[in-house]
């Protein structure tokens, strides 16, 4: 990995400590964010990355994680092990110190680590406060020691409970998320888990990471659920009772559902150079190689790794410390200056750019561009409490200097290679000269009909933005429907015609020409882009109302390509949503029941019972209802379902692939993910 290890011994004294650790079970979210299910997974990335730093420092090659019966979790590394001496200042192991004191770490100055991506004792000790029980085991010197902590408090002293070989060195975590804490659910995800473990071998070059699950089918249930507890026991009552032909086909149930381990083995030992590779699987590349380069400079070491491929769009992803900077930072910085200077010399050296051109902007050498970049520094400043960009003013000329030379001898070693980044990166500046006159001429149109919306926007009386929302309907029919449906104070509506343009497959030119897009940007007030402004937002929620079939599916779908890729702060701050219309209308007795799920259905059946004169009516499309009944299931606040559309920066880069496959020009991969993901699709109507 090319990272400098550290020369003194890692003991006991370079675990400092700052403060107690009262605080965490009190407030939860202000340590891992939420206890919902994100705040669940977060506690096993806390301990994987304390292996991982183990592995920067040069001292761990191998972690496995693994979900044991009854969600219990256990992280093993072969790294040094936590030091089991004893802490002068605390007077107590440091191991002990590490999972019972916040911000007690080898991360603070005590040169326990030259880099590390989090603060060491603040996750061991946010973890052991927020599970039921936690165990720690350590191989050092022969002898295995083991500390037992509940709710994070000690149940007894550490103790030697056995012996190991000498040479074998490392670290076992096993703990049970407390569910007093974690009331929404205790259940891992094991595909949750699977993107970011993968993310970290990415990033780790030569670090092997194995996941395991070794849950029965029914330990993946939330038994904190009350229902779904009593659908259990029901299931399980029914069984009992079966026989004959029933019975026959439970045992068939069984056998399909026979337990089997799942794993998966992360690793890669090209790294980052792989990472891109696997983000440009489902497109196809501009040239053969990835290109990387690696150095070290004012102790900041940076690894880089791209490749240009035939999409419209810009996959970069940045990370310090092997932690994620969705908001990029002086790294990211570095490398967008780099690249620009570095292709615009060469352009213009090679007169591909004639002198009469313009320079080629960084936009348009960024244009289906695919590219990883990472750093480890020593002593990283990140902008909030959230790490989300880097402040570290030496990472920007490391990153610079490093790029711009190593890429400056490539380009002149493989002209071929340059010719065509250059050539596409000049079709990229003639559409965004296009695309630009195409947004001027918008603007000067607005700006003489005094900001005209779009003339079938049926736009709310309400003033204030956080009042209002809009609903952007399939077809006319559905448009009508809904105009007459709404709160007129609140509601706006703007029906589309047709699909949306694929905006995976097209540039910013063919983007602004589309009528529908258009539409859709005038009446948000944002603009896109490189143009976009949250402030000027019209409606505090967007809410996607679709058809409950495929083509309604397709709609959606093209409906978020377009917003996640020109105005993804929409999706990030919550204000994008997609309306649940009913699936069926039950009517018995002029009595009417609305059901969303097939399950509701016999819930609801199971009530009124089945008889001949039940009407069922299995919607398909939202012109079916009429504008009341539009109102009273889908429309009406206080008894609508609205699913709003979350943004995970934890998986980014697994978020842009999956827009690619769906969206793409490949068919291969995008047949890949139907196959895999065809069994949890439900009420499908093709």
């Amino acid at each position: 990995m090319n990272i400098t290890t550290v020369e003194h011994e890692y003991g006991a004294d370079e675990i400092q400590i700052l403060e107690g650790l009262e605080a965490v079970r009190k407030r939860p979210g202000m340590y891992i964010g939420t206890t919902a299910s994100r705040g669940l997974h977060h506690l096993v990335y806390e301990i994987v990355d304390n292996a991982v730093d183990e592995a920067l420092a040069g001292y761990c090659d191998t972690i496995n994680v693994t979900i044991n019966e009854g969600n219990i979790i256990t992280v093993e590394d072969n790294g040094r092990g936590i030091p089991v001496g004893i802490n002068k200042k605390a007077g107590k192991p440091a191991v002990e110190v590490v999972f019972t004191i916040l911000h007690a770490g080898g991360k603070f100055g005590g040169g326990g680590y030259k880099v590390s991506g989090g603060l060491h004792g603040v996750g061991a000790s946010v973890v052991n406060a927020l599970s039921e029980w936690l165990e720690v085991e350590i191989c050092k010197s022969g002898k295995i020691y083991k500390q037992r902590y509940e709710r994070g408090k000690v149940c007894y002293p550490l103790k030697v409970v056995g012996e190991c070989e000498k040479d074998k060195t490392g670290t076992k975590v096993t703990f049970l998320p407390d569910n007093t804490i974690f009331t929404e659910t205790t259940v891992y995800d094991y595909d949750v888990l699977k993107l970011r473990l993968r993310e970290m071998a990415f990033l780790t070059k030569g670090l092997r990471i194995v996941l395991t699950d070794k849950r029965k089918p029914g330990e993946k249930i939330n038994h904190n659920d009350e229902a779904e507890k009593a659908q259990i026991n029901e299931l399980l009552e029914r069984a009992a009772e079966d026989s004959g032909e029933e019975a026959e086909l439970l045992d068939e149930v069984k056998e399909e559902e026979t337990y089997k381990e799942r794993q998966d083995v992360f690793y890669y030992e090209g790294g980052i150079k792989e990472f891109v590779k696997y983000l440009n699987k489902s497109k196809t590349p501009l040239y053969d190689d990835v290109l990387y380069f690696e150095g070290e400079k004012n102790n900041v070491y940076v690894e880089v790794a791209f490749q240009h491929n035939d999409s419209f769009n810009e996959s970069v992803f940045s990370f310090v410390n092997n932690i994620n900077t969705p908001e990029g930072g002086t790294h990211l910085q570095g490398f967008r200056n780099a690249i620009t200077k570095t292709f615009n010399d060469y352009a213009r050296g090679s007169k591909l750019l004639k002198d009469n051109e313009p320079n080629l902007s960084g936009e348009d050498i960024r244009e289906g561009l695919a590219a990883i970049v990472s750093v480890k520094i020593e002593d990283p400043q990140f902008e909030g409490q959230t790490k989300q960009k880097l402040g570290n003013s030496e990472a920007r000329g490391a990153v610079d200097n490093i790029v711009s030379e190593q890429l400056t001898y490539f380009l002149e070693q493989n002209p071929t290679v340059a010719k065509s980044i250059c050539e596409k990166s000049i079709l990229a500046q003639r559409a965004r000269e296009a695309a630009r006159k195409a947004r001027d001429l918008t603007r000067r149109k607005t700006a003489l009909e005094g900001m005209a919306l779009p003339g079938k926007l049926a736009d709310c009386s309400d003033k204030d933005p956080k009042n209002c929302e809009i609903y952007i309907v399939e077809g006319d029919s559905a448009g009508g429907s809904a105009k007459t449906a709404r709160s007129r104070a609140t509601q706006a509506i703007l029906p589309l015609r047709g699909k949306i343009l694929n905006v995976e497959k097209a540039r910013l030119d063919k983007i602004y020409a589309n009528a529908e897009i258009k539409a859709m940007i005038t009446a948000f007030g944002t603009g896109i882009h490189e143009d976009f402004d949250i402030s000027k937002l019209r409606y505090d929620k967007i809410i996607l109302m679709t058809d409950a079939d495929v083509d309604g599916a397709h709609i959606s779908t093209l409906l978020l390509t377009f917003i996640y890729r020109f105005m993804p702060e929409l999706i990030k701050q919550g204000h994008v949503y997609l309306a649940k219309p009913p699936l069926y209308k039950l009517e018995k007795n002029r009595k009417i029941w609305y059901a969303y799920s097939d399950e509701e259905l016999d819930n609801i059946l199971k009530e009124v019972g089945r008889d001949q004169n039940n009407k069922i009516q299995r919607y398909k499309g939202l012109g079916e209802m009429d504008a009341e009944q539009l109102w009273e299931t889908t429309m009406d606040p206080e008894r609508r379902i609205l699913l709003r559309v979350n943004y995970d920066e934890e998986i980014e880069s697994e978020i842009d692939l999956t827009f690619t496959t769906l969206m793409g020009d490949k068919v291969e991969p995008r047949r890949e993910f139907i196959e895999e993901n065809a069994k949890f699709v439900k009420n499908l109507d093709i």
